[in-house]
């Protein structure tokens, strides 16, 4: 087992990393407050792991919210269900609530926390490749609106975050896939070492090679537990880790939530990303190609669908986060493993990178 510190002064945690980590009760206990635990999870993940995790917290009380699996239950109206399960076991503000699932079930969990009595303790046992390597680690929590992605939220940071990597044996190749997109950013964003090992290993990764997966998971949490301790409300650097989000946010909006995985429309978005760097002059064609072969390796696409407009690509961007005084920024690249946050960037250069990413028709 591996343990990483998210540096974050009195609200600094540990992130467990290893096999076989859900049945021990000693890596949970000290970050449990009370009695009571109240355990989110969702209708695919429950069945395979809701009990295990029981036995290993059977001298508490505890109580379960199970969820609908899937990025289009992301709501204020779901989210309720959460804080209906906690009324009617009455739980008090010792409650300790734990994510058992994947980026949904740890993005909603943690803004229930954050909301509970004005904040209640949580505990972070992500299920899929994305949260572990990602939405588990940092803080961010939070729910969609038909408006816009991730628009209404929290940082609200958890007690743990526990990674059995061994649950990824029940994961399918889709959601392995858009995992790996999150793993690639990092190694844009700021580790070109670890891109060069990915090249290397992707088909290690594919295979579900119990080393490379963890050795995979420990780089993207480290990277991003950096990060987070520079910048724990994305005030400048954290914002680098929205590199292909701009462009993917829209491409999970326009499409409807939940047809293209998140990790999906990052991958996209990333190549977008990429084209636009070029055509600033940042990167060459041959860095372009590097990044495009390695999201295809992945089994990611490289493009954004055909059927969403440019118009609608610009729409949904402009309710992005990242918008500051009415003006886009966006992550792009200098090289691999050299990113920057800019709002410097040519409107029509932007236009024709969609363009140009998106699929024929």
């Amino acid at each position: 087992m591996k343990t990483l510190d998210v540096a974050l002064g009195e609200r600094s945690y540990p992130i467990f990393i290893g096999g076989q980590l859900l049945g021990q009760s000693q890596l949970l206990a000290p970050y449990i407050r009370g009695r009571q635990v109240v355990i989110v999870s969702n209708e695919t993940v429950a069945p395979l792991y809701l009990e295990q995790l029981r036995t290993t917290l059977s001298e508490y009380d505890i109580a379960t919210v199970i969820l609908p699996d899937g990025e289009q239950y992301k709501t204020l109206e779901y989210l309720n269900s959460i804080f209906d399960g906690l009324l009617e076991a009455r739980c008090g503000r010792d409650v300790t609530l734990i994510a058992l699932g994947g980026g949904v079930v740890g993005d909603m969990t943690g803004f229930a926390a954050a909301s509970y009595q004005r904040g209640v303790n949580f505990i972070q046992i992500p299920t899929t490749l994305l949260a572990q390597v990602d939405s588990s680690v940092g803080g961010k929590t939070g729910v969609n609106h038909r408006l816009g992605k991730n628009m209404i939220g929290a940082f609200y940071q958890p007690q743990s975050v526990l990674i059995d990597t061994t649950v990824l044996a029940t994961l399918d190749d889709r959601q392995l896939s858009a995992g790996i997109a999150e793993v690639i950013k990092y190694g844009l964003i700021c580790d070109e070492p670890f891109f060069c090992w990915l090249e290397e290993n992707m088909s290690s990764l594919l295979a579900r090679d119990e080393t490379a997966l963890a050795y995979a998971i420990e780089r993207s949490c480290r990277n991003k537990a950096a990060i987070v301790a520079q910048d724990e409300k994305e005030g400048g650097v954290r914002a680098l880790l929205n590199l292909g989000h701009t462009f993917g946010h829209a491409i999970e909006a326009g499409m409807g939530y939940g047809k293209w995985l998140h990790g999906e429309a990052v991958a996209a978005g990333t190549c977008i990303a990429a084209e636009l760097s070029r055509r600033q002059g940042y990167i060459d064609e041959a860095t372009v190609t590097r990044i495009i072969v390695l999201t295809k390796a992945a089994h990611l696409p490289t493009q954004a669908p055909a059927e969403l407009s440019l118009s609608c690509f610009n729409e949904w961007m402009a309710v992005d986060k990242k918008v500051q005084a009415g003006k886009l920024r966006l992550i792009l690249l200098k090289g691999i493993g050299k990113a920057l946050i800019t709002a410097d960037f040519d409107i029509a250069l932007m236009n024709a990178s969609i363009e140009a990413c998106r699929e024929s028709h």
